[in-house]
């Protein structure tokens, strides 16, 4: 442990970057709650999204390097704006037209169009923390209806009365003109219509701590700011959060970071000290658009663990958090591969490399064995060329290429192998196109059948490797193109695994007898 704290005090990887300027927050002496917040938020306003799980998952792996290398206690929360008003209807969610009805009411007021649970926001924070879940992320969950209405935010919110222009001087420099002359940092809640209004105040009276406007029809009211008959415009709401739960960190994507200075001023006047950020670039889907829960656009997490481990996405989401991230289909076979490429690495790593690597900080240093003896783009190759319908087609051929696996004692691989199945039919299949070889292409593929039926050696894919290689060495200029031909001839597809790999697992036969198909013309 010694040895990991000393290393995580200098290593490069971002989440000891940022412990480290965590753990600065408190050199002069410990917090006075005796624990280190962190926070991440949550807007139901749609299904969860992959971005937030991404949001936690960094989180958590900050989280878990700041106890490598601290021994403040630390906790985590997820905070679910979950009375923010419905502003529009998400495309993705069943009976539309009853929602509309519903439009600016508190997302915790508005009835669940999927009638599972009491209402659209219980819904979505119900979903949440199933993903949550799912990958054994530690966390407590909070709701802001829950304490908007129990009270709460009570005291924050009496300060935000007294304070109240500090805080609009703030906001007000932020806003255009015409947005200046009807803003105000409350939301009231009409008492009968249950609808967040978006009107100007006529009186903020820190005598009593309560508001006074007039609604849509021009009838006046005066309400607490207390007791959940108010709300923080989402702006003020963050820094007022801020300073309400004492966070010291957060991270948000880059669409907040102009705002920053906004929150933490706003932290600042409602006496709170304003937590560290981490800001990282979005999520995109295929077009390059940012993910959006209310269009359901890029991956969802379930689609993602439809087709690859748990693992791999969090994997994924260790990767260059600064860089935006294209969320589809086609990086969860890279991302699994690398994953356990960096398994394979662990154990005969160093402290300094090890805190480096990605897994350590996935699996908080209780870092598990790979049993993955077959790459996982092999496998999507092996499903392709022998149309596997089941995973356990593909443990036929893997039984003979590693006689010690099975799928009890490789519960990693045969897990690999039903995504590579599911994967294949799903993405794989409907793509894949064959071509005929060229005169020079069919020459050297008949030589290489040929150097095939000779081959005495072991299933070596290295072995065979260089079988491969010395069959085009001579013919093709550069060997990318020799390569390209046996996918695209062989496999359908316009890249693939290390072919020498591939004949090993799939047999010298059986390859033999796919270049006779290929040549023959019955792939293309």
């Amino acid at each position: 442990m010694a040895e990991l704290r000393d290393a995580g005090m200098t290593s490069k990887a971002w989440p000891f970057e940022e412990a480290r300027r965590l753990l600065k927050r408190y050199e002069a002496a410990p917090p006075e709650k005796g624990h280190v917040l962190f926070e991440t938020g949550y807007g139901p306003s749609g299904l969860p999204h992959i971005g937030t799980f991404g949001e936690v998952a960094r989180t958590t792996m900050i989280r878990r390097a700041f106890e490598a290398i601290s021994d403040i206690p630390t906790r985590l929360i997820c905070f679910s704006d979950d009375m923010d008003g419905m502003r529009k209807v998400p495309d993705n969610v069943p009976n539309a037209g009853m929602l509309r009805e519903h439009l600016q009411k508190p997302l915790t007021s508005v009835p669940d169009p999927f009638g599972t649970h009491e209402s659209f926001g219980h819904h979505n924070n119900a979903m949440l923390r199933r993903f949550l879940d799912t990958f054994g992320f530690e966390y407590e969950f909070y709701s802001a209806t829950e304490y908007y209405r129990s009270g709460r935010f009570d005291a924050v919110l009496k300060r935000a009365v007294e304070r109240y222009d500090d805080v609009m001087k703030v906001m007000l420099k932020s806003l255009r003109e015409e947005r200046q002359q009807t803003y105000s940092i409350f939301l009231p809640i009409h008492p009968e219509t249950g609808r967040v209004l978006y009107v100007p105040l006529k009186e903020v009276n820190a005598q009593d701590f309560t508001v006074t406007f007039d609604d849509e029809e021009g009838r006046e009211w005066t309400l607490p700011v207390t007791g959940g008959n108010v709300k923080l415009q989402w702006k003020p709401d963050f820094g007022a959060r801020w300073a309400a739960l004492d966070v010291d960190f957060e991270m948000y994507g880059k669409d907040h970071s102009t705002n920053t200075p906004i929150y933490d001023r706003i932290c600042e006047i409602l006496g709170g000290r304003k937590p560290e950020h981490f800001t990282y670039e979005l999520f995109l889907d295929q077009n390059g658009e940012k993910i959006s829960k209310s269009k359901g656009n890029g991956l969802s997490i379930d689609a993602w663990l439809t087709y690859a481990s748990t693992e791999s996405l969090s994997y994924f989401m260790f990767q260059k958090p600064k860089t935006a991230k294209r969320m589809h289909f086609d990086v969860i076979p890279k991302a699994m591969d690398e994953y356990h490429q960096q398994l394979r690495a662990y154990a005969g790593q160093d402290a300094a490399q090890r805190a480096n690597n990605p897994v350590w900080h996935i699996h908080g240093g209780d870092v598990p064995q790979s049993h993955m003896v077959v790459p996982f783009s092999m496998l999507l190759n092996l499903a392709s060329v022998a149309g596997a319908e089941d995973r356990e087609t593909l443990w036929g051929f893997i039984r003979r290429y590693a006689p010690e696996a099975t799928p009890e004692t490789h519960t990693d691989l045969d897990a690999a192998a039903g995504y590579a199945v599911r994967y294949y039919n799903d993405f794989v299949k409907p793509e894949k196109v064959y071509r005929a070889p060229t005169e020079q292409e069919a020459e050297a593929l008949d030589t290489l059948r040929n150097a095939l039926r000779a081959y005495e050696g072991p299933a070596d894919g290295d072995a065979l490797q260089q079988v491969v290689f010395d069959v085009g060495r001579d013919r093709f200029d550069p060997m990318r193109d020799w390569f390209r031909a046996l996918y695209e001839v062989l496999l359908g597809a316009s890249q693939g695994p290390r072919f020498g790999g591939f004949i090993a697992l799939y047999g010298v036969d059986n390859t033999i007898r796919l270049i006779d198909r290929a040549l023959a013309g019955e792939l293309s």
